[in-house]
């Protein structure tokens, strides 16, 4: 049965407005995929984007229940499929998916896929992801594919917007990253002619006093005087300048929002799964949320660098006044006992002394091939 056009397009309409509402990626593919499902009625959807590594950079399914989908198991580290639809890059219409040799390899707990449609997902001439679906629910003769020429071209509208939001995604990461690049560069020319200057002139008139210390004592003693004088306001550039430093978003959007956004743009970005959540947590002291901050990036660095974690949860939770932050992976870990090697290389020594700095505890968890659990309390004002 063709879906007739009022209700056809007004689905299509309810559907994209969804998606124009969300910004996050993940939730876009996900409305994309259960708009597909409905509008086309069949049993399942999916939607497949591969990553540079043999694995998923994103992977959603519509009309799975969350039982099905822990018996089924991982995702493979290939791409069955969607490798094979990602070759051909062309609309496949299949009566019978389990009969076609290009499509095997399903898991055994999978569930029976028997008619199939799938879409290439395209970037212009690059197909940077697939999107399909399988069982439409119709009476169907014994051998013949239940999707039609329509439901063909109704996907291929979704697979455009799927397109644009996995488009968008990797526009904002790159823009994101271009920005932070700019503002470091900056900041580090200002730092180096500032500093730079100030220490030149401090070598100088050190100099003068040493020469001077035996010939003309007073006049060393005022040199030296000044050599103080040059090196507070040293002091003073660099601490303005690491101020400066301080995330400007931390300022506007507060600690929470911060860290929910960076935590959103590395899950784009990593083929990882970064996840996170926060309890009943108040406003803390710029000086707290800014360890808070620095903690948490240094660590889900770790993680998503060295450990080559393929999960890492981060959470923020209320304890008391204050907060404490937990970031969690599932990576290779490490041996805490020698950390005195590792530990530089790790940033746990900057982790801890900037815990210190505020009156915070840094623990850290981990052992070889057990993953690595960071944990920071920080009291309040």
């Amino acid at each position: 049965m063709s879906h007739g056009p009022p209700t056809g397009l007004a689905a299509v309409s309810s559907a994209l407005l969804a998606m124009s509402r969300h910004l996050e990626v993940r939730d876009v593919l996900k409305t994309i995929v259960a708009s597909a499902r409905e509008l086309l009625d069949a049993q399942y959807a999916a939607l497949g984007v591969p990553d540079d590594h043999g694995g998923f950079a994103q992977f959603v399914v519509d009309g799975v229940s969350e039982a099905q989908w822990k018996a089924i198991g991982p995702l493979p580290r290939q791409h069955g499929v969607l490798a094979a639809m990602l070759r051909e890059a062309k609309p496949q219409r299949l009566a019978d998916v389990r009969s076609d040799p290009r499509f095997e390899g399903w898991p055994s707990a999978h569930p029976d896929l028997v008619d199939f449609l799938g879409l290439p997902v395209r970037d212009g001439d690059e197909v940077i992801g697939a999107l399909f679906l399988a069982n439409k629910n119709c009476p169907k003769p014994e051998g013949t594919c239940g999707f039609t020429q329509d439901d063909e071209e109704l996907l291929g509208i979704l697979a455009q917007h799927a397109a644009i939001a996995l488009t968008n995604a990797r526009l904002y990461e790159r823009s994101r990253e271009l920005t932070i690049a700019e503002e470091r560069s900056r900041l580090a020319h200002e730092l180096h002619d500032a500093v730079s200057q100030k220490l030149f002139s401090l070598r100088l008139t050190a100099q003068a006093a040493a020469r001077l210390v035996d010939r003309d004592p007073s006049r060393a003693k005022g040199e030296l005087q000044q050599v103080a004088v040059l090196a507070a306001e040293a002091a003073d550039e660099l601490r303005a300048a690491v101020v400066e430093l301080r995330p400007a978003a931390l300022d506007e959007d507060g600690l929470v929002a911060t860290l929910r956004t960076q935590v959103q743009v590395l899950d784009r970005a990593h083929s990882a799964r970064v996840t996170f959540t926060c309890h009943g947590v108040r406003a803390l002291p710029a000086a707290q949320e800014e360890a808070v901050l620095r903690v948490a990036q240094e660590a889900l660095h770790n993680a998503l660098r060295h450990a080559e974690a393929d999960r890492v949860d981060v959470t923020l939770d209320r304890r008391g006044c204050g907060a404490v932050l937990r970031v969690t992976d599932d990576g290779s870990g490490f041996d805490p006992r020698t950390v005195r090697r590792a530990g530089r290389h790790l940033g746990l020594v900057s982790m801890r002394d900037r815990a210190s700095g505020v009156g915070g505890r840094l623990s850290v968890e981990s052992e070889p091939g057990k993953g690595t659990t960071i944990e920071l309390e920080v009291p309040g004002g």
